[in-house]
């Protein structure tokens, strides 16, 4: 299962719509770092990009 970000607070948008930073569409969500970036790209991204964990045996 992938990544499920909580962006319900409010500092996750901005009223200026921006590229977003992986698709480039214009999105008003920011990311935790202020990045304008849809939950959904974000999301995605997180998936793509995270290492699996160790197998515990």
């Amino acid at each position: 299962m992938g990544a499920l970000l909580d962006w319900r607070d409010s500092r996750h948008w901005d009223s200026k719509p921006a590229p977003c930073g992986v698709c480039e569409r214009p999105t008003n969500l920011r990311s935790d770092r202020g990045k304008p970036v849809h939950k959904v790209c974000a999301e995605s991204w997180t998936d793509q990009h995270t290492k699996p964990a160790p197998d515990p045996s």
